[in-house]
Formats: structure tokens, sequence, C-alpha cells
């Protein structure tokens, strides 16, 4: 091994990595608060056998096993990741094959390897392992993220890793693969298809409220022409119009099939409490509800670490994991949950910035494709503690409990931090 590939701190970016130690230490001060218990919990460090450690003890283990997965990254050649990038996929589709017949089921999903009390999601591993392969593929002499073909061989690339974790049950995680059409807009694909996939969101969620179809179909029709007018003379983009227009409309009329007679009962109740606040709210609706009224009883500066009466009651379900944030909510307030978005809107645009100084197309994709997946599992997490978006289950990067989430999130971060560390090298070469 060269020197010049050995661990490089002082090209490191440290602001990256400084804002990524802060979400860390603040997660974890928050896991301890949502699990903190007076009586049987009351230190931050708990030594005891390791079935009865409690989250904020098991999620230290789990950042410095972080710690050492950095150093590893660290280490390794930055041209291993792209050398190898195909590889590191196809290890996690085996995974992802296997995982029907040998997981084991957690909170509804079999999604988990393991053994005993230990295990792994390797739907969260394959995020970064489809990063990586949709990066090598762009990175082909002469690829055109334009062409059709093109264009298909990248969504196969997506729709492989999202269509298996569908029969894991697992819908939250598989939406986040859709994240990546963001990172093919960048590198030069049509806006169509981000444009058609916000507006069926959209028309998803009115088409919960609107019993009439009819009123939907005469709205996508009068916005249609209103585009087509707008762009006479221009066949291409009226064509585009019409697909997208009929792509609308077949989704308001399968809608209703889809929620009814695809999604489980557990996913169609969820969306219906979406749009309905007071739909079931002693079930399906209760964390949702509970969450709110913890953010909400925070104020704007908080009622003090460990001093949260929703969280001191155990309120809210899963408020180590998914809904963490209103723990920050109800012990820091408004101010507490500002500095939170703030550190995670800072990295995320210093990602931003690092992948678009990128010479290397391999790596200045990779790193929109990180930038991605945190942005959605940031902002879905967030809007489902405050009722913005259904329940999915998804964490929040470097802040919710679990060493699954906590391990991918760390090797997608690092592995474009190393990457960046050394372009200049990259520079060189070329």
């Amino acid at each position: 091994m060269r020197a010049t590939d050995s661990i490089s701190t002082g090209k490191l970016d440290w602001v990256a990595v400084s804002l990524y130690a802060g979400i860390l230490l603040l997660g974890w001060l928050n896991i301890y608060a949502a699990s903190y218990d007076e009586q049987t919990n009351s230190s931050l460090f708990v030594i005891t056998k390791l079935s009865d450690l409690p989250p904020q003890m098991r999620q230290f283990i789990f950042i410095c096993l972080s710690m050492v997965i950095i150093a590893g990254i660290m280490i390794v050649d930055m041209r291993f990741y792209e050398t190898v990038a195909y590889i590191i996929y196809g290890v996690f589709i085996v995974f992802l094959i296997l995982i029907p017949f040998v997981g084991k089921e957690v909170g509804g999903n079999k999604a988990w390897l393991g053994i005993g009390s230990f295990g792994i999601q390797p739907s969260e591993f394959a995020k970064f392992a489809t990063a990586l392969a949709l990066a090598k593929l762009i990175n082909s002499p002469g690829f055109k993220v334009d062409s059709i073909r093109n264009q298909g061989v990248l969504f196969a690339l997506i729709f492989l890793p999202l269509g298996l974790i569908i029969l894991q049950k697992d819908f939250g995680t598989a939406i986040v693969f859709l994240s990546f059409v963001l990172v093919f807009y960048r590198e030069g694909m049509s806006p169509f298809l981000i444009i058609v996939g916000l507006c069926a969101a959209a028309l998803a969620v009115i088409t919960l409220l609107v019993k009439n179809n009819w009123y939907l179909h005469g709205a996508v029709s009068l916005i249609g022409l209103i585009l087509v007018y707008l762009s006479r003379k221009k066949v291409k983009r009226i064509l585009l119009v019409v697909v997208g227009a009929l792509i609308l409309s077949g989704i308001i009329e399968s809608f209703d099939f889809v929620v009814n007679q695809v999604l489980p009962v557990r996913h169609k109740a969820r969306l219906n409490a979406l749009v309905n606040p007071d739909y079931d709210a002693m079930g399906i609706n209760w964390n949702v509800t509970q969450s709110k009224i913890a953010i909400g009883s925070g104020g704007f500066m908080g009622k003090g670490f460990l001093e949260g009466t929703q969280t001191k009651f155990d309120y809210v379900p899963e408020q180590v994991t998914d809904f963490i944030f209103c723990t920050i909510g109800e012990e820091h307030g408004w101010v507490g949950s500002l500095v939170t978005i703030t550190l995670f809107v800072s990295l995320m645009l210093r990602v931003l910035f690092l992948a678009e100084r990128q010479k290397n197309r391999f790596a200045r994709v990779y790193g929109y494709s990180v930038v991605s997946i945190l942005f959605f599992h940031f902002t879905v997490n967030i809007g489902m503690t405050i009722g913005l978006f259904p329940v999915i289950g998804i964490p929040l990067p470097f802040f919710s409990h679990g060493g699954s989430s906590l391990w991918a999130f760390t090797i997608l971060l690092f592995i474009f931090l190393k990457l960046d560390a050394h372009r200049s090298e990259v520079l060189q070469r070329i």
C-alpha cells in the first residue's frame, strides 16, 4: 500500500466529522432520556450482563463499534470501493434473498439475520451497497443518464433490492430506495419522473380525502390542458404532459385497489390515520397523538433534560427508535428542535458541497446518494413524529437507537468522506 493511500486525517473533512459527532452525541443523550427510569436506570453508564443492558449502553457499544468501522474505512485504499462496488451490491442482494427463508421477524417485519438476541438488518446496508453500484454504473465510460435504455438499467438496480425488501414487509425501508431518483436528476435525467412522483404522492393522499374520483380526473385534465397550451409547438413536452396525465389518472383509479387489496391492514390503517387524526386514537394513531402532545408540551425551551412527563410515563411507544425526535421537542422545546434540525441540515449541505466539488463522477454520484438517503430519512422521520407523514418505521440517521441503522449510515457517510479525502489523487490519475 502506498503512503498516500493510508489514513489521511489532514485531508479528511473535519467539518462533516464534527457534525456527525455532534448528532451522534445528541442522539445518545436523548436515547438515555427516552429510556430513563428513576428506579432502575438512573445512571448514564450501567454495567450489567449483555441481555439486560439499557438502550443507552447498547447504543454506546454500537457507537464504539462505529469508531472501529470508521478506522477500517479510512485504512482501505479508496479505489477499493469502486472496484468491488458490484460485488458488495451482489452480496447484499443475496442476503435479501435469504431473509424470507432464514430471517427472524421483529416488529411485524421479517427483515433480520441473527443468532439469539443479536441481529443485523441487511436492508439497512443495502442502501450504501446500491449507492456504490449506481455510482460505478454511472461512472462507466460514455454512460448517459438521459438515455432511456440506461435509465432502465439504473431503475433495475434500485427496484431489485426494493422489491426484495417489500417481500420482508418492510415498506418503509423499501421506499427509501426511491430517493436515488434525485441523484439521476443531478446527472442529467429529465425532471419528468420526479414531478410525476411528487404529484402521485400528493394525489394518493388527496384520493383518501376525496371520495369522487371524477373530481380528481377533472383537476388532472384541467392542469394538463393548461400545460399543453403553455407547451404549444413543443411536441416532446406535450407528449410528456399527456403521458404524465395518463399515469396520474391511472394512479387515481388504482389507488383504492392498492390500499384495500395489496397493502397490509396496518399500513392501510396508518394511511387513514394520516388524513384523519381522530381515527383509532387509542390504537394505530396512539404513537403520533402522544408524540405531538410531547412535542407541543415542550414549548419554547422545553421541560428540561430527563424531565419529560410523556417520556417518564412511557406514553410514546418506540421512543428510542422511530419517535426519538419527540424527546427533543418535549425536553428541549423549540430551541432544542431547531438545534437538532440545524445539525442535520448542516451535515447534508456540507456533504452536498463536498459532492459538488468532486471531479470524479463516481465520487460525485455516491456523494449525492448519501445526501438523498439522509434527506429522505430526516424528512420522513420528523414528519412522522408530527403527523405530516404516515408512520412507516424508518429511523432518524445517527440518532435513533439501533446498531444496524447506525453502522449502515456511518459506512454510507465515511466511504464518501474517504473518497473526498483523496480527491486530489484522483485528479492526478486523470
